[in-house]
């Protein structure tokens, strides 16, 4: 396994945290706009975000992914929105992650925000679907990369 750089470097590694989840199996789309909605957060606001989200109490906006989206109550300036649980229970242990990683930095928490979140396109999982008289349907899973960076504000 090839080791992945993150994109964004902070200006000052000692008040930094990163955390990055590697090909994860989750939709490529939840996860840009869940990382969209935590970018400029407090960590601990992002987790409890994320909780939300999982028990159904608070959609995420869907802003770029939004074509034939149903609205959502309680969305702030905008209408179209879903409970992408799958997706924020892994950016959750991510998130977790970058808190621990902050802590065993000896940083403190409190003041951390996360001024970089990106989800990018890992490996394609190729597989195929058999079909009558002798074809086959590809079906390609792609995999999820998630990075964050926190630093103190």
């Amino acid at each position: 396994m090839a080791r992945v750089k993150y994109a964004y470097e902070p200006k000052d590694e000692l008040n930094s945290a990163k955390a990055m989840g590697y090909e994860m199996d989750i939709s490529f789309k939840h996860a840009v706009e869940i990382c969209r909605e935590l970018k400029g957060k407090k960590i601990d606001e992002a987790i409890k975000y994320l909780e939300e989200v999982i028990e159904m109490k608070r959609a995420v906006p869907f802003r770029k992914y939004k074509k034939k989206v149903a609205h959502r109550r309680g969305l702030q300036k905008w209408y179209a929105g879903r409970y992408p649980v799958k997706a924020a229970k892994h950016i959750l242990k991510v998130l977790k992650n970058l808190k621990a990683n902050a802590e065993y930095k000896g940083l403190d928490v409190d003041k951390l925000v996360i001024t970089h979140a990106q989800a990018k396109k890992g490996r394609v999982l190729k597989k195929y679907t058999p079909r009558a008289f002798g074809r086959a349907t590809p079906w390609f899973k792609v995999l999820t990369t998630v990075e964050f960076v926190a630093e103190v504000r």
